[in-house]
C-alpha cells in the first residue's frame, strides 16, 4: 500500500480502528448480518475506543484540534470499519452525519448540550432530510414546522434513515415556509422520546443489513425555538454544507468495502486450484486482481486528497466531494462484483463474504444523493467555472 504520510495521530486512529474491526466486528459480522439486528456491541466497542471523538473538536471532548474539522480522521476510521463489515461501519459513520450540522451552525449552548455525549458515544444521531417525495429532489420536503409560541409543531414523515430509532439525537430539515421552496426549508435538533416523535418499521434491506434504517415520524411534536440550528430558512444550506463535508465518507465506505474484497478475491485465489495450480498463475485472474487493485488505490488517493483539502479549509469543495462519491462508488460496485467472479459459484453462495460486500457496495451509489445527482453537481460546477474563463 502507498505510504500515505499518516501523523503519529492518524495512524493510531487507523491502527485503533483496524484493530476494532478484526478482533470486535469480523468476529459477529455474519451474526449480525443474519439476524439484521443492531451491533449495539459494536458501536459501544467503538465508543470505548474513543473512535467517536475523532471528528468532534477537543472543546466538545473530541479530539479535533480548533481551526480543522476531522474529516480525514473520520474517513480513516470508516474505511477500516467497512473493510469488514459495511453495515456496522456506517452505523458509526451517520452519527457523524448527524452531529456535523451541530458543528457547523449550532450555538455556544446546543454545542455544549450535545455534542459531549456524541464524542463519547454514549448516544447517537441521525440525519433527517430524505421524504418518500422528496430524496434527490430536497425542495420538495412537505415536512412542516409552523411556529406556535416558543416552539415549532412538526408534523411529516422522514423516509430511509439511517440510525432511525438507535439514535437520540436528530438533524431534521421541515419546512417553515413552503412558498419559498428550498429557502424555506429550517434545520431543528430533536431528541428521541420528544412526544409526537415516533419511528416506523425496520426496512428489510438488500445490504447494510445490520444498520438501522426507519421512518422518521412527526405528530404535532413541539419543538422549542432554541433547537433551530442556525437561523430560520437556513436549512437548505444547513444540508447541502453537510453533505458536503460527509461524502467524502461514503468514499471511505466504498474503499473500504473494495479493499476487504480485494483481500478476500486475492486470498482465494492463491488457495483455489484448477488445472492443477493455483488460480492466481492464471494471467486473467492476475490481470483481473491488478485492475482491482489499481482501482483501489486510486480511489483511496481521492478520498484521502479531498479529506485532506477540506480539513485544510477549502470553502467550495461541493464538486470534489460529489466526485469522490461517484469515483469511488462505482469503483466499489466494479470490484466486488470481479470478486465474486474470481471467487466463480463460490462467490454467489452466502457461506463466502464478498456476495454481502457486493450487496453492501450498491448502497454507496444511491445514498446521500445517487451517483445520477454527483453527476449533475460536477457538471453545473464545470459549467460555472468555464463561464467566466477565456478560451
Amino acid at each position: 500500500m502507498i505510504n500515505w504520510f499518516l501523523t503519529e495521530e492518524q495512524q493510531m486512529i487507523k491502527d485503533v480502528a483496524r484493530e476494532v474491526a478484526d478482533k470486535v466486528i469480523a468476529p459477529v459480522s455474519a451474526k449480525y448480518e443474519e439476524s439484521e439486528e443492531f451491533a449495539w456491541e459494536c458501536i459501544e466497542a467503538c465508543a470505548q475506543a474513543d473512535l467517536f471523538r475523532v471528528s468532534i473538536p477537543e472543546a466538545y471532548g473530541g479530539m479535533v484540534p480548533s481551526g480543522s474539522l476531522g474529516v480525514f480522521n473520520q474517513c480513516l476510521v470508516v474505511e477500516e470499519l467497512s473493510r469488514v463489515d459495511a453495515a456496522i461501519a456506517v452505523s458509526y459513520a451517520a452519527s457523524g452525519l448527524g452531529f456535523y450540522p451541530i458543528i457547523f451552525f449550532g450555538n455556544e449552548e446546543q454545542k455544549q448540550k450535545y455534542l459531549p455525549d456524541l464524542a463519547d458515544g454514549k448516544k447517537l444521531a441521525a440525519f433527517g432530510l430524505t421524504e418518500a417525495n422528496a430524496g434527490s429532489d430536497a425542495g420538495g420536503i412537505q415536512t412542516k414546522a409552523v411556529p406556535d409560541g416558543d416552539h415549532y409543531i412538526l408534523n411529516g414523515t422522514k423516509q430511509w434513515i439511517t440510525n432511525g430509532g438507535e439514535a437520540d439525537i436528530y438533524t431534521v430539515i421541515a419546512m417553515t415556509d413552503p412558498a419559498k421552496g428550498s429557502r424555506g426549508a429550517t434545520a431543528f435538533i430533536v431528541e428521541k422520546g420528544t412526544p409526537g416523535f415516533s419511528f416506523g418499521k425496520k426496512e428489510k434491506k438488500m445490504g447494510i443489513r445490520a444498520s438501522a434504517t426507519r421512518e422518521l415520524i412527526f405528530q404535532d411534536c413541539r419543538i422549542p425555538k432554541e433547537n433551530v440550528l442556525g437561523r430560520e430558512g437556513q436549512g437548505f444550506i444547513v444540508a447541502m454544507k453537510t453533505l458536503d463535508h460527509t461524502r467524502p465518507g461514503i468514499g471511505a465506505q466504498a474503499v473500504g468495502i473494495a479493499q476487504g474484497a480485494l483481500d478476500d478475491a486475492v486470498n482465494y485465489a492463491r488457495k483455489r486450484v484448477q488445472f492443477g495450480k493455483p488460480i492466481i498463475a492464471q494471467q486473467a485472474i492476475q490481470h483481473m486482481l491488478a485492475d482491482m487493485a489499481t482501482s483501489i488505490e486510486a480511489a483511496r488517493a481521492l478520498v484521502y486528497a479531498v479529506a485532506r483539502s477540506i480539513d485544510a479549509g477549502t470553502k467550495d469543495i461541493s464538486k470534489e466531494s460529489a466526485m469522490v462519491k461517484l469515483f469511488c462508488s462505482d469503483m466499489a460496485m466494479k470490484v466486488t462484483t470481479d470478486a465474486v467472479q474470481v471467487f466463480g459459484g463460490y462467490g454467489y453462495m452466502r457461506e463466502y463474504p464478498v456476495e454481502k460486500r457486493m450487496r453492501d457496495a450498491k448502497i454507496t451509489q444511491i445514498y446521500e444523493g445517487t451517483n445520477q445527482i454527483q453527476r449533475n453537481v460536477i457538471g453545473l460546477a464545470l459549467n460555472k467555472e468555464y463561464a467566466g474563463k477565456k478560451h
